[in-house]
């Protein structure tokens, strides 16, 4: 039965964290990454308001070999990175254990990763890996994603409860609006971008943990 994981790592302990340099201010999302030979090709949503610091952090990095400009989808613009990925031991041992990327944020502290693993076994394995391989791991939360009980409030982290909570009560999703996720944000003490993140993956895992569990529990008729 999979696994699903969430932790954070410093940026400076994996190769693609160190590349990719998250500046004060600027915050990264993964949307995936597709695999190309050895290594893997990650897609980055970065905020129009930061794409020329953004890019121009990658220009003198040593494993980046291009980076492209995909799509520019309202305030922000997707990236295509080619980078040399072998020597990389975080996404090396993603790789081994084959898990999947859900989602990941780099900011300037550190890197925030939703990964499934196809089993407690893997997962133990992966954070042996990286123990050996000196990656600092804080793992802060382990669920079932087949289970609608998961944890107290359906699989959501307290951070993304309490945003989901507030974001709800000061009419963020009343037509019309009654407030912005910046004002949400100010509140809160984050940045736009991290309310942003944290309403779109609070949503994601509560569907996953109720609706679409719902559905594949749903015998057909």
């Amino acid at each position: 039965m999979s696994v699903i994981a969430e932790l954070s790592v410093p940026g400076e302990d994996f190769g693609l964290g160190q590349a990719l340099e998250v500046v004060s201010g600027i915050a990264i999302e993964l949307e995936s990454m597709v695999p190309m030979g050895e290594t893997a090709i990650p897609f980055f949503w970065v905020h129009n308001s930061h794409r020329d610091t953004f890019t121009a952090n990658l220009t003198d990095q040593d494993v980046v070999n291009e980076i492209s400009e995909i799509d520019t989808l309202e305030n922000k613009t997707l990236y295509a990175l080619e980078w040399n990925g072998e020597t990389d031991q975080l996404f090396q041992a993603i790789q081994q254990q084959g898990a999947q990327v859900l989602s990941a944020t780099g900011t300037p502290r550190e890197w925030e990763f939703e990964l499934r693993f196809p089993s407690h076994e893997s997962l133990s394995d992966f954070q042996r890996y990286c123990n050996q391989a000196q990656i600092a791991l804080d793992v802060a939360r382990i669920y079932n994603p087949t289970r609608p009980d998961s944890g107290p409030w359906f699989g959501l982290t307290p951070v993304q409860r309490e945003t989901l909570l507030l974001a709800i009560e000061r009419g963020y999703y009343e037509i019309p609006r009654q407030c912005t996720t910046l004002e949400l944000a100010e509140e809160l003490g984050v940045s736009d971008q991290a309310i942003t993140e944290r309403l779109r993956r609070a949503i994601v895992t509560l569907a996953s943990n109720t609706v679409q569990f719902s559905s594949a529990q749903t015998p057909e008729m």
